[in-house]
């Protein structure tokens, strides 16, 4: 058996699944990670919501390649920009994401429904800081949006879910689940299992107690 897969493993496994040529916006936090694993050649094009299109991977910085400090993506975290990239109006940026250019974006998430409903930007706790950022909008403006995140929640707690508990995102928007223990498919007809690691499916279902296909 396999064991669980790190978030640089996560992150290449979705780096892998994301079609040649695709627009593709990576959300704050884990998604951003994606960048550092596309293939050269792949002809995957990366917009931030903050106003750029042909972000590269991460900036690593050193004596003889300094950082840019406003070369950032939406996390503020210094990156790179790849030959022909373009830099806009985060107003401009918006309308790309509502408008359905974008053929995929990668989010996390506190919890997905197995109809593939999003919950990722409040936990609805009253102490909680809410993180609405452009979620919503690639939530419904994307062709196809992935879900990177931790299979259950630090207390145990499964975070793929019957019915999504916390505030909503987005209704029936996610059709791809990429966690630490497997990958499923979610949708209208429910959610199945592509491939387990470090676990079973057996297993799976008893902890998650949802029918996985």
């Amino acid at each position: 058996m396999s064991a669980a897969r790190t978030k640089e493993q996560i992150a290449a496994a979705i780096a892998r699944d994301i079609p040649a040529g695709s627009f593709v916006n990576l959300g704050i936090g884990q998604p951003t990670l994606v960048a550092d694993h596309l293939p050269p050649g792949s002809g995957v094009v990366l917009h931030t919501e903050n106003g750029m299109l042909g972000m590269g991977p991460a900036a690593r910085g050193g004596p003889d390649d300094p950082l840019d400090p406003d070369l950032t993506n939406a996390g503020k975290i210094p990156v790179t920009a790849l030959p022909g990239a373009s830099y806009f109006h985060q107003a401009d940026s918006f309308a790309m994401m509502r408008g359905g250019h974008l053929d995929v974006c990668v989010l996390g998430a506190f919890q997905v429904s197995v109809r593939g409903d999003l919950a990722n930007w409040h936990t609805g706790e009253p102490d909680a800081i809410p993180a609405v950022g452009g979620a919503m909008d690639l939530a419904i403006g994307a062709k196809q949006v992935f879900v990177m995140m931790t299979l259950f929640a630090n207390d145990g707690t499964p975070k793929l879910v019957p019915t999504c508990t916390y505030p909503l995102t987005g209704l029936g928007c996610v059709s791809r689940l990429y966690t630490d223990l497997a990958t499923f498919e979610v949708g209208a007809g429910g959610v199945r299992l592509l491939e387990a690691f470090g676990t079973t499916r057996d297993e799976l279902t008893e902890r998650l107690g949802v029918d996985l296909g």
